[in-house]
Protein backbone atom coordinates (compact mmCIF):
# COMPACT_ATOMS: atom_id res chain seq x y z
CA UNK A 1 0.00 0.00 0.00
CA UNK A 2 1.28 3.00 -1.20
CA UNK A 3 -0.25 6.76 0.15
CA UNK A 4 0.36 10.12 -0.32
CA UNK A 5 -0.24 13.45 1.92
CA UNK A 6 0.85 16.95 1.83
CA UNK A 7 1.18 19.21 5.09
CA UNK A 8 2.45 22.76 6.01
CA UNK A 9 5.36 22.63 8.76
CA UNK A 10 9.04 24.51 9.78
CA UNK A 11 11.58 23.42 11.56
CA UNK A 12 12.81 25.80 14.27
CA UNK A 13 15.72 27.02 12.61
CA UNK A 14 13.43 27.92 9.16
CA UNK A 15 12.72 31.46 8.73
CA UNK A 16 8.77 30.21 7.36
CA UNK A 17 6.81 27.63 7.14
CA UNK A 18 7.14 24.79 4.03
CA UNK A 19 5.28 22.68 2.16
CA UNK A 20 6.17 19.16 2.68
CA UNK A 21 4.75 16.04 0.97
CA UNK A 22 4.99 12.64 2.75
CA UNK A 23 5.35 9.13 0.90
CA UNK A 24 4.46 6.52 3.08
CA UNK A 25 4.31 2.43 1.94
CA UNK A 26 3.76 -0.21 4.00
CA UNK A 27 4.99 -3.95 3.08
CA UNK A 28 5.96 -7.16 4.23
CA UNK A 29 9.18 -5.84 5.30
CA UNK A 30 7.57 -2.88 7.47
CA UNK A 31 6.65 1.01 6.68
CA UNK A 32 8.89 3.29 4.87
CA UNK A 33 8.35 6.79 5.16
CA UNK A 34 9.87 9.63 2.96
CA UNK A 35 9.39 13.23 3.07
CA UNK A 36 10.21 16.18 0.83
CA UNK A 37 10.31 19.40 1.67
CA UNK A 38 9.30 21.58 -1.56
CA UNK A 39 8.50 25.49 -2.75
CA UNK A 40 6.87 24.27 -5.91
CA UNK A 41 3.02 25.85 -5.43
CA UNK A 42 0.28 23.32 -6.95
CA UNK A 43 0.31 20.07 -7.96
CA UNK A 44 -1.16 16.87 -6.42
CA UNK A 45 1.60 15.59 -3.79
CA UNK A 46 1.71 12.11 -5.96
CA UNK A 47 2.52 13.88 -9.09
CA UNK A 48 4.99 16.12 -7.19
CA UNK A 49 6.98 13.13 -5.65
CA UNK A 50 6.83 10.89 -8.72
CA UNK A 51 7.18 12.62 -11.84
CA UNK A 52 9.34 15.93 -10.32
CA UNK A 53 11.71 14.47 -7.28
CA UNK A 54 11.74 10.77 -7.98
CA UNK A 55 13.20 11.34 -11.65
CA UNK A 56 15.74 13.57 -10.32
CA UNK A 57 16.95 11.13 -7.49
CA UNK A 58 16.68 9.03 -11.19
CA UNK A 59 19.39 11.42 -13.13
CA UNK A 60 21.54 11.49 -10.05
CA UNK A 61 21.96 7.86 -10.09
CA UNK A 62 22.74 7.54 -13.78
CA UNK A 63 25.57 9.83 -13.10
CA UNK A 64 26.83 7.88 -9.89
CA UNK A 65 26.31 4.61 -12.08
CA UNK A 66 28.84 6.22 -15.08
CA UNK A 67 31.40 8.49 -12.79
CA UNK A 68 31.51 5.44 -9.83
CA UNK A 69 31.14 2.39 -11.45
CA UNK A 70 32.25 2.60 -15.08
CA UNK A 71 35.36 5.26 -13.27
CA UNK A 72 34.14 8.00 -15.84
CA UNK A 73 35.74 10.22 -13.34
CA UNK A 74 39.65 9.36 -14.32
CA UNK A 75 40.46 12.39 -16.60
CA UNK A 76 44.57 12.57 -15.13
CA UNK A 77 45.47 12.70 -18.49
CA UNK A 78 47.48 16.45 -19.22
CA UNK A 79 45.90 17.05 -22.72
CA UNK A 80 42.43 18.02 -22.76
CA UNK A 81 42.17 16.06 -26.17
CA UNK A 82 43.36 12.79 -24.20
CA UNK A 83 40.54 13.43 -21.08
CA UNK A 84 38.11 14.16 -23.59
CA UNK A 85 38.75 11.27 -25.54
CA UNK A 86 38.57 9.00 -22.20
CA UNK A 87 35.09 10.08 -21.46
CA UNK A 88 34.05 9.52 -25.04
CA UNK A 89 34.91 5.69 -24.55
CA UNK A 90 33.44 5.86 -20.74
CA UNK A 91 30.06 7.49 -22.70
CA UNK A 92 30.37 4.30 -25.33
CA UNK A 93 30.62 1.53 -22.38
CA UNK A 94 27.86 3.35 -20.27
CA UNK A 95 25.78 2.60 -24.09
CA UNK A 96 26.99 -0.67 -24.24
CA UNK A 97 26.03 -1.48 -20.43
CA UNK A 98 22.48 -0.08 -20.73
CA UNK A 99 21.97 -2.02 -24.04
CA UNK A 100 23.22 -5.00 -21.70
CA UNK A 101 20.70 -4.57 -18.85
CA UNK A 102 17.87 -3.65 -21.31
CA UNK A 103 18.39 -7.09 -22.79
CA UNK A 104 17.50 -8.95 -19.49
CA UNK A 105 14.11 -10.61 -18.63
CA UNK A 106 11.55 -7.68 -17.51
CA UNK A 107 10.73 -9.77 -14.08
CA UNK A 108 14.52 -10.23 -13.33
CA UNK A 109 16.76 -8.76 -10.52
CA UNK A 110 19.48 -8.50 -13.27
CA UNK A 111 17.11 -6.06 -15.30
CA UNK A 112 17.55 -3.15 -12.41
CA UNK A 113 21.16 -4.16 -11.14
CA UNK A 114 23.89 -1.67 -10.78
CA UNK A 115 26.51 -1.15 -13.75
CA UNK A 116 29.14 -2.54 -11.45
CA UNK A 117 27.33 -6.25 -10.70
CA UNK A 118 26.66 -6.91 -14.11
CA UNK A 119 30.38 -5.84 -14.98
CA UNK A 120 31.73 -8.50 -12.30
CA UNK A 121 29.26 -11.17 -12.57
CA UNK A 122 29.15 -11.15 -16.36
CA UNK A 123 31.31 -9.59 -17.86
CA UNK A 124 34.64 -9.92 -16.23
CA UNK A 125 34.83 -13.98 -16.37
CA UNK A 126 37.03 -16.24 -17.17
CA UNK A 127 36.39 -17.79 -20.73
CA UNK A 128 38.37 -19.42 -23.28
CA UNK A 129 38.21 -18.10 -27.04
CA UNK A 130 38.44 -20.33 -30.48
CA UNK A 131 39.04 -18.20 -33.65
CA UNK A 132 37.83 -20.00 -36.77
CA UNK A 133 37.27 -18.53 -40.53
CA UNK A 134 34.12 -17.95 -39.71
CA UNK A 135 33.29 -16.99 -36.35
CA UNK A 136 34.40 -16.90 -32.73
CA UNK A 137 33.65 -18.84 -30.24
CA UNK A 138 33.48 -18.07 -26.08
CA UNK A 139 34.03 -21.30 -24.49
CA UNK A 140 32.44 -20.54 -20.46
CA UNK A 141 33.52 -22.28 -17.58
CA UNK A 142 31.09 -24.52 -16.59
CA UNK A 143 31.25 -23.83 -12.64
CA UNK A 144 30.17 -19.98 -13.42
CA UNK A 145 26.92 -19.39 -10.92
CA UNK A 146 25.41 -17.23 -13.28
CA UNK A 147 25.21 -19.02 -16.66
CA UNK A 148 21.58 -19.13 -17.20
CA UNK A 149 21.30 -15.71 -16.95
CA UNK A 150 24.51 -15.33 -19.87
CA UNK A 151 23.10 -17.54 -21.79
CA UNK A 152 19.98 -16.05 -22.25
CA UNK A 153 21.40 -12.64 -22.55
CA UNK A 154 23.88 -13.57 -24.90
CA UNK A 155 20.76 -15.10 -27.03
CA UNK A 156 19.08 -11.95 -27.26
CA UNK A 157 22.21 -9.95 -28.48
CA UNK A 158 22.32 -9.14 -31.84
CA UNK A 159 25.55 -11.14 -33.46
CA UNK A 160 28.00 -9.11 -35.64
CA UNK A 161 28.33 -10.16 -39.19
CA UNK A 162 31.35 -8.97 -40.68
Amino acid sequence: MRRFTEFFDGAASWSRVERIIARVEAGAQGSDTRFIVTNLPGGRAKTLYERIYCRRGMAENHIKAWKAHLSADRTSCTKATANQFRLFLHAGAYWLMWGLRARMPKRSLWRIAQFDTLRLRLIKIAARVVERKTQIQLHLPSACPDQTILRVVLGRLPRLVT
